[in-house]
């Protein structure tokens, strides 16, 4: 094929509306793949192998996944060490934490990419995965090569591809609740260069606890998904890989117990509702000395979160928050090497606009306990005050459309058994916030001494609008150096120092609590006597939160023995955070909660994992990490927490697996499987006076396979161990979700793969 038709067909491509998941062809790009255990990944920014790599990581290949039944990012918690993702909440709560740096609200701490394309908003990390061939937790910074929001970390999934299977695959599970869960797929190549791949899923939990205002579980799931997978060998130097996938979730009710009773009961609807949009396209162009990749994305969510956010069996208040988002990203990226030198250079940008409804609707008792009361039993002023409606709807539209550039850049020598990297990331982001808060409501206000009939009566209308527009530039260096023991299996001992960047953002829930502090204003100046408010909001101060940097200073090993069957890795790693994100509940006059920046903390540790397969029969995991994430200047108006530990981030995980599989007969493969997770302490405020101790789950399955057919009986947290994983406070109240009882069940795998 002539050059020229070679470039206009790339070109062409490279413009077409965007797509959904995109690993590179192995097949054609031999410089960024290769075979891992029977397992074909590709990768576009670094060397599959990262036990060659001087960053502390956890890889999980497909018969992990399958064999530990991971079917969420939450699955992967406590395997990496140092790793927790909490299950509570709904899929849209994809908190993360990661050597005491965490991101409940507003922008992530890790960044997470699917077959190298990126999700921007976390609230769409949590969906089914469904033949996944690898996952990658790296931890510390990756800033320099994934951008902004990875100052955690960064989660790489790979999903199987139809060039290097084809066949089809089903997958169902059914558990106690009742749960269940079912993926079908079918991967075929059409023809040398071109082959697809079709998958769809169902989900479905019935929850393990009750409602006890309406005797109806909570914790409920719906969900289904479905993914088109087109990979295609334009000529002898150019691939293509498209995907498109849509998913949709609905959760309903939320496990949220109060502690004063111990029970779950509260009166107002709970619900999330979520869909999910993405197409992607990367093209790869592999010249004689260097290959170019194009990575092209659209990604689109709708959601709903509705919350009874008080909890109670009372008629506080209500919110609402739905969200339409559409986002577009685009990455360019180089890489070539030259004898001892290896660069890799790339250009990012991304625009992702976000419209967004958050109403709070007041009820009896919140208008009561929020508003009237403050003035009806004040003895020194002599007039009550009464709303018309039993209602006030606190009503909040938002536009923030953000858009960000970057350009960075790796290079690496190698000289002989050392090994130098120094990257660097100029990185841009514009974000705007254009608000619009509206309050429709009416009043009387009556003499405390004679009530029958209102001396005043008046409206409220309020109709803010505004824009706040923030910009940040941010440089993001990286340098690492590595050293090549004299010893078998590529181990390596290494250094690093890099920085890490958490954009800011704006706390739109704090809008409602500025349109009740209006009618107070509002109210009170209509008092006999009284004279308008002089204050102004600063709507401004009140709403945003500034960017968070880290600095993360690591040493670490990766050592392989005894051929291979022993592959161990060690970190040690310091933190020192400046104005780190947290999320926080103000006092209870507020109906929100908010994101502020405390003002320095430091985080220590270390991370272990080792593997160990003795013989062609047994296999050990075993991962470990210990965080030690305090504050090292933080004030919050009234209390010093100077020397407490960072809420929510867990000082220990634990994983232990155990396996042992054997043949019966010529035809069957019997395996056993015994695991625990373990995780703790956890402290759940600033003040550390409550707190979730260490736990630890054990799970076990039996798995029997024969050809195309696998069997596989399972069991978590048998022992039945009780714990909390979530705490939060609203109105005074104190809230915990309990953890998941004791569940069971069946797996049925069917692999009918053509090749063989």
């Amino acid at each position: 094929m002539d050059m020229r038709l070679k470039i206009f067909i790339y070109l062409m491509i490279s413009m077409l509306p965007a797509a959904g998941a995109a690993s590179d062809i192995a097949t054609f790009s031999s410089d960024t793949s290769r075979w891992l255990g029977g397992v074909t990944v590709t990768a576009i920014k670094q060397n599959p192998d990262l036990s060659l790599q001087p960053l502390a990581a956890t890889v999980l290949d497909r018969k992990q996944v399958e064999k530990w039944d991971i079917n969420s990012l939450r699955g992967v918690s406590e395997i990496a060490p140092n790793f927790f993702m909490p299950d509570y909440g709904s899929r849209t709560t994809a908190s993360i934490y990661v050597r005491g740096i965490d991101s409940r609200m507003g922008q992530p701490a890790v960044g997470m990419t699917v077959d190298n394309v990126p999700f921007l908003n976390k609230n769409a990390y949590d969906f089914m995965l469904v033949d996944i061939d690898r996952i990658e937790v790296l931890r510390g910074p990756q800033s320099t090569l994934y951008g902004r929001n990875t100052m955690g970390g960064q989660i790489n999934i790979y999903t199987l591809k139809p060039m290097y299977y084809q066949g089809s695959r089903v997958a169902a599970t059914i558990g106690n609740g009742p749960t269940a869960n079912m993926a079908v797929a079918h991967y075929q190549k059409f023809r040398p260069g071109l082959a697809m791949s079709f998958s769809g899923n169902i989900v479905y939990s019935d929850g393990f606890y009750k409602n006890a205002y309406n005797a109806k579980k909570v914790g409920t799931e719906k969900g289904a998904g479905l993914r088109w997978t087109t990979q295609w060998q334009i000529s002898r130097t150019v691939t293509a890989d498209n995907t498109a996938a849509f998913n949709y979730s609905q959760n309903g009710g939320y496990e949220y117990e109060y502690v004063g009773s111990g029970i779950i009961n509260y009166n107002d609807t709970c619900f999330y509702r979520r869909n999910t949009v993405r197409d992607a396209l990367t093209v790869k162009w592999r010249a004689r000395h260097f290959t170019l990749s194009s990575i092209t994305s659209f990604q689109h969510i709708t959601d709903n979160l509705t919350l009874d956010q008080d909890f109670l069996p009372l008629s506080y208040f209500t919110l609402t928050q739905a969200i339409h988002e559409s986002s577009l990203t685009q990455d360019i990226v180089a890489r070539g090497k030259a004898g001892f030198y290896t660069w890799l250079g790339g250009l990012f940008g991304f625009y992702k606009t976000t419209r967004m409804r958050a109403p709070v609707t007041l009820k009896d008792d919140g208008i009561a306990t929020l508003i009237t009361d403050r003035v009806n039993n004040n003895d020194k002023i002599p007039v009550m005050i009464g709303f018309d409606n039993p209602e006030i709807p606190l009503q909040s539209y938002f536009r923030m459309p953000t858009w960000g550039v970057a350009a960075y850049h790796q290079s690496t020598l190698d000289l002989g058994r050392f090994n130098i990297a120094c990257g660097m990331r100029l990185d841009y982001e514009s974000s705007k916030l254009d608000y619009t808060s509206v309050c429709n409501s009416a009043f009387s206000v009556f003499m405390k001494s004679r009530p029958q009939r209102p001396i005043l009566q008046k409206d409220i209308a309020i109709d803010d609008k505004g824009m706040l527009k923030k910009h940040y530039l941010e440089f993001v260096p990286k340098l690492t150096l590595s050293y090549d023991l004299p010893l078998e299996s590529g181990s390596s001992v290494y250094a690093s120092l890099g920085k890490g960047y958490k954009s800011g953002g704006y706390n739109t829930q704090m809008f409602s609590e500025i349109l009740q502090q209006r009618m107070m204003s509002e109210m009170m100046s209509s008092m006999p006597g009284t004279s308008p408010s002089d204050d102004k909001i600063d709507v401004d101060n009140i709403i945003t939160y500034a960017p968070e940097r880290s600095w993360n200073y690591e040493l670490g090993a990766h050592i392989g023995c005894a051929q291979g069957r022993v592959m161990t890795d060690v970190a040690l790693f310091y933190i020192d955070l400046t104005d780190q994100q947290l999320t926080v509940f103000p006092d209870e006059s507020t109906t929100g909660r908010i994101t502020t920046n405390a003002g320095k903390s430091r985080s220590f540790g270390a991370e272990f994992q080792t593997r160990f397969t003795p013989d062609r029969h047994w296999s050990f995991n075993l991962s470990y990490g210990y965080t030690n994430a305090k504050f090292r200047r933080y004030i919050d108006g009234s209390e010093n927490y100077k020397g407490k530990h960072v809420p929510y981030a867990p000082n220990h995980t634990l994983f232990l697996s155990g396996s042992f599989n054997h043949n019966i007969g010529r035809d069957w493969l019997l395996s056993y499987t015994l695991n625990t997770r373990g995780v703790g302490r956890i402290y759940w405020n600033e003040a550390n006076d409550f707190s979730q101790p260490f736990y630890a789950q054990l799970g076990a399955s039996v798995n029997a396979s024969r050809g195309w057919i696998e069997l596989e009986a399972w069991m978590d947290n048998i022992t039945g161990t009780k714990f909390d994983t979530f705490y939060f406070e609203s109105l005074g109240n104190k809230f915990i979700q309990r953890g998941k009882p004791r569940r069971f069940g069946l797996t049925v795998r069917l692999n009918f793969n053509s090749a063989n």
